[in-house]
């Protein structure tokens, strides 16, 4: 009996675009035997010298990405991941949004159409995705990671908010997907305060499966040395798992990472693992448990992504335009506007329209 000629349901033929790598890599049996003609699909974000942060056409390249992978009969399971070793993705071109977005809501408003419809198509995909972190995954790239159904991480990788130190609100799916994984209390400090914690930090608060080594010295993998990796508390009873090390530990951890090489055979061998349990279920029995288990964040972004979408393009008239000038023309040491002068000035009535913006960037700080 002749193979039916199967239809193309893919909304367009080429879904290259610059930025965003789509490839099909041989799916694994668990004990690495090669399975003739089954794939998982590696959506791989491809802008290593500005960390993977998404430009608009990589937005796009996403969302035909993630479109082509659940279309695709003989994939098994996908893997986003990013270039490289420093970072997963952190978040969206600040360059682009600085020099372009800055000022035109109504451009944003159609940019934040894109970015919904590439979270929406992470959480529509009829495969399994895995996040597979390799390094930071900030801002709008934690949101995306979240998105996904399994995160694994190297255990350098760091994971944070950065929306209210940079001119934006984290409702580009944090705001929607940590309370559902963590809790409420422990999202509003991850999302308010965006301090970054570690990969180990996450994995206890549940953002990850699972975590593995990166760091190899003398041939031999070793624990995050600048993060306590080992369950112990600290004088007040508080666990102090996957926290920052502090004086003479902290420098000597930052003495042994000089020393040693960043690996990420141990994160794919546990990504390749993770695939390879999924290859042995039942394929429509595991879309469906998906669909469900996915059901608590789709319910939370579809409830508010618009309105985030229409307060995220008027912000960009004010604190975006500030925050996201600062970052990208402010010096290296110094990427944050001047947050308690625009907070006197915003209580003395001066309006945004006007000197505001340029009086409180980082380069009017060293000339003041």
């Amino acid at each position: 009996m002749s193979a039916p000629e199967f239809k193309n349901h893919d909304i367009v033929d080429d879904i290259s675009r610059a930025g965003v790598r789509y490839e099909r890599r041989p799916a694994k049996r668990p004990n690495g035997e090669v399975v003739p003609g089954l794939f998982n699909a590696w959506i791989t974000l491809d802008n290593p010298s500005q960390f993977n942060s998404y430009t608009t056409d990589m937005v796009k390249g996403v969302i035909l990405a993630m479109r082509a992978a659940s279309n695709d009969r003989a994939v098994n399971c996908v893997v986003f991941t990013g270039a490289g070793d420093k970072a997963f993705c952190t978040g969206g071109n600040t360059k682009e949004y600085a020099e372009y977005y800055a000022g035109q809501p109504q451009e944003y408003r159609q940019y934040m159409r894109l970015f919904n419809d590439m979270v929406s198509a992470i959480l529509a995909c009829d495969k399994p995705v895995i996040c597979r972190v390799n390094g930071m995954r900030i801002g709008g790239g934690q949101e995306i990671g979240m998105a996904c159904d399994f995160s694994v991480a190297q255990d350098l990788a760091r994971f944070g908010q950065a929306g209210p130190k940079h001119g934006s609100a984290p409702i580009g799916g944090a705001t929607d997907f940590l309370p559902v994984v963590v809790g409420a209390e422990r999202a509003m400090a991850a999302c308010v305060l965006c301090e970054p914690f570690s990969a180990h930090k996450a994995y206890q608060m549940g953002v990850l499966t699972d975590v593995v080594p990166a760091l190899k010295i003398d041939g031999k993998f070793v624990a995050n040395p600048t993060v306590e990796t080992q369950r112990m508390v600290d004088e007040f009873g508080r666990n102090v798992y996957g926290e920052p090390k502090t004086g003479a530990a902290l420098e000597e951890g930052k003495a042994l990472m000089k020393k040693g090489t960043v690996d990420l055979s141990l994160l794919d061998a546990k990504v390749e693992e993770l695939c390879a349990k999924m290859l042995l279920t039942f394929p429509d029995c595991t879309t469906k448990t998906i669909e469900e288990l996915r059901k608590p964040k789709l319910d939370a972004w579809n409830r508010n992504k618009e309105n985030s979408r229409a307060w995220l393009a008027l912000n960009m008239m004010t604190e975006a335009r500030s925050g996201f000038t600062a970052f990208n023309e402010g010096p290296k040491d110094d990427r944050e506007i001047d947050f308690v002068l625009l907070r006197q000035k915003l209580a003395a009535g001066q309006s945004w329209v006007g000197p505001l913006h340029d009086e409180i960037q980082p380069r009017a700080k060293k000339h003041g």
